[in-house]
C-alpha cells in the first residue's frame, strides 16, 4: 500500500515501523508564493507518474524549531504527512488529524514529539499531520489585500489552509485506509484554538465528526477585520512593497504585530480574526447560544498553563502585577487583584501566570465544554498534572504533547528526557483513550470504563492524567466565574482592540 493514488497523482511512501507505512510531504495546496502570498490556498497542480513522499515538506518561515524534522523553511510549506497500518483496507479505519500549535507564529507538522507511527501501529488508526501558514504569512490583514479579494476580506489564510487540509482528507484518505466519515481533529494550543474556531465556521461543517482539544485558546475576543487591516497598513500601506519583501524580511515584521506582553482580555491581530466570512463573530456568543457544529469533544488543560508563557514578561514587583491587572480589568481591579494580585514581590509573576492561564485557556475550555454539553453532545474533560522526574514545576503548557503519540522519549531538543514508568503508563492511557474516542466517540476503551461525561453543573468532573490516573473535580470555579461575569459585560470590561507593539 506504499504506492497510493490521490486526486492529483500517485504518491509513494515508505515503512515507518513494522506494519506501518508513512507518506511525508504530500502537497495539499499549491505553493503560496509570489502572487499567491497572502491569498487563499489554491488547488495543487496534478503531476504525472508517481511522486516520492519520503521527506517532510518545509516549515513556514519562523524562529527555528529544534523539535522539527523538516530540512528547511520556505513559504512553499503546504504539505501533510500520513501514517497508516500497512494492511488497512480502503476506507476502513478512523482518521486522527493533528493540528500543530505554536502561538499562531510558529509550529510544524514535522514535530518529532507528534510523530504518528506508534499511534497508528498500536491503535490501528490513520494519523495525519500538516503545516499551515502562521505569523505574518498566515494572518496579515491589509486593506489592499481585502480590496483584491472577491469577498472583500483578508487575513485568516492559516484557517483557510486548515480547511483545505480537511478537504484533502475528505477527498483522498480512503485510499490510505482512512474512513472520511470518521475524522477526529486533535491539536494543541493554537492548533486546538483553530479547531474551536472551526466549530463556529460554516465552511467546516461536516469535515470532521469529533475533536480533542489540548489547551485550546478559545472564547477570547477576536480582532475585527477593520482593526487587523489598520494594523497591517501601519506596517506598510504599500502592498506591492510588502509583496516584494523576501521571506526573511516578512518574518522580521512579526514583532510589530505580535507584542511580547499580550492583552489578557483584548484581541490580537496576528491570529484568526472576525473577517465576516470564515469567522463571522466571536466564539463566546456562538457557544453560549449553542450555534456551533455539534459533535463529541475531549477538552483538557495542563496544571500550569501560564508560567512558561509569561516567563519573559517584565513583571517583577507587586506594583507591576497591579498595573497589568489594571490594564486588563478596568473598574474591576479590586476583584481581579483578589484573585490574581500579589501580596509581595515574590508572588507578582505567579499571579499574572494564573491570570494568563485562565484568560487564555481555562475559561475557554470550560465555556466550550458547557456549550457542547448544553446541546446534548457527550464531552469529557481532562487535566494533565504529570510532572516529569527531576522537575520542580509544571507541567507547563504543551508538556503533554508527546504522550498521546507514544513519543515521550523524544524531547524538545531531540534529546532523551528523564521519563520513567509512570510517564509510560500515562502515555499508554492517553493513546488508548484518544484512539477509543476516535473509533467510537467514547474515550473509555472496552477494558476501562472510568472516565465519566463532563457535567456542566458544578463541580465539573474530569480525568486527571498525573502520577495516578484518577477522577477529579474543578478547582478554579471562583476565578472562571469572575471571567464569565467580566466578559458578560461587567462595568469597565474592555473591548478595545490590541495595538501592535
Amino acid at each position: 500500500m506504499q504506492d497510493v493514488a490521490t486526486a492529483t497523482g500517485r504518491v509513494r511512501g515508505s515503512e515507518a515501523l513494522s506494519g506501518v507505512h508513512v507518506w511525508r510531504g504530500i502537497p495539499y495546496a499549491a505553493p503560496p508564493v509570489g502572487l499567491l502570498r497572502w491569498r487563499a490556498p489554491q488547488p495543487v497542480r496534478p503531476w504525472g507518474g508517481t511522486r516520492d513522499a519520503l521527506h517532510f515538506g518545509p516549515d513556514f518561515p519562523q524562529v527555528p524549531n529544534p523539535a522539527s524534522r523538516a530540512d528547511s523553511m520556505s513559504e512553499d510549506c503546504l504539505y501533510l504527512n500520513l501514517w497508516a497500518p500497512a494492511d488497512a483496507t480502503s476506507g476502513s479505519l478512523p482518521v486522527m488529524l493533528w493540528f500543530h500549535g505554536g502561538g499562531f507564529v510558529a509550529g510544524s507538522g514535522a514535530d518529532a514529539r507528534c510523530d504518528g507511527a506508534l499511534l497508528a501501529q498500536r491503535e490501528q488508526v490513520v494519523v495525519v499531520s500538516f503545516n499551515y501558514r502562521s505569523g505574518v504569512f498566515g494572518y496579515l490583514a491589509h486593506p489592499m489585500l481585502s480590496r483584491e479579494s472577491a469577498q472583500g476580506v483578508s487575513g485568516n489564510y492559516g484557517l483557510l489552509d486548515q480547511l483545505a487540509a480537511l478537504r484533502w482528507v475528505a477527498d483522498n484518505i480512503a485510499g490510505f485506509g482512512g474512513d472520511p466519515s470518521c475524522v477526529t481533529t486533535f491539536g494543541v494550543s493554537a492548533g486546538s484554538a483553530s479547531i474551536a474556531l472551526l466549530l463556529t465556521a460554516p465552511a467546516a461543517e461536516g469535515l470532521f465528526q469529533r475533536a480533542i482539544l489540548h489547551s485550546p485558546g478559545t472564547a477570547r475576543p477576536l480582532a475585527s477585520l477593520e482593526a487587523a487591516e489598520a494594523a497591517g497598513a501601519a506596517v506598510n500601506p504599500d502592498l506591492d512593497a510588502l509583496r516584494a519583501l523576501s521571506a526573511d524580511d516578512v518574518l522580521a515584521l512579526t514583532p510589530r504585530l505580535n507584542p511580547t506582553v499580550r492583552s489578557l482580555t483584548g484581541p490580537r491581530v496576528l491570529r484568526p480574526i472576525r473577517d465576516g466570512v470564515v469567522i463571522r463573530e466571536d466564539e463566546r456568543p456562538v457557544f453560549l447560544e449553542g450555534r456551533l457544529h455539534r459533535m463529541p469533544l475531549i477538552i483538557g488543560t495542563n496544571l500550569d498553563e501560564g508560567s512558561l508563557l509569561t516567563r519573559a514578561w517584565p513583571v517583577k514587583t507587586a506594583a507591576d502585577n497591579l498595573a497589568l491587572l489594571q490594564a486588563n480589568f478596568p473598574r474591576e481591579l479590586e476583584r481581579a487583584a483578589a484573585l490574581y494580585g500579589a501580596a509581595n514581590h515574590a508572588d507578582a509573576k505567579t499571579g499574572i501566570a494564573a491570570a494568563f492561564a485562565d484568560t487564555q485557556f481555562n475559561y475557554g475550555a470550560r465555556l466550550l465544554l458547557r456549550a457542547m454539553t448544553g446541546v446534548g453532545m457527550p464531552c469529557w474533560r481532562y487535566l494533565f498534572t504529570r510532572r516529569r522526574p527531576g522537575r520542580s514545576r509544571g507541567p507547563d503548557h504543551g508538556d503533554e504533547m508527546g504522550y498521546p503519540f507514544g513519543e515521550i522519549a523524544q524531547g524538545r531538543n531531540r534529546e532523551p528526557e528523564p521519563f520513567d514508568d509512570t510517564d509510560r503508563k500515562v502515555s499508554e492511557a492517553m493513546m488508548s483513550t484518544w484512539a477509543a474516542f476516535a473509533k467510537t466517540a467514547d474515550p473509555n476503551p472496552p477494558t476501562c470504563k472510568r472516565w465519566p461525561h463532563y457535567d456542566a453543573k458544578p463541580p465539573g468532573v474530569h480525568l486527571e492524567f498525573g502520577d495516578d490516573i484518577r477522577i477529579g473535580t474543578e478547582a478554579l470555579a471562583d476565578r472562571l466565574d469572575f471571567l464569565e461575569y467580566y466578559y458578560a459585560g461587567a462595568p469597565g470590561a474592555s473591548n478595545v482592540e490590541d495595538e501592535p507593539a
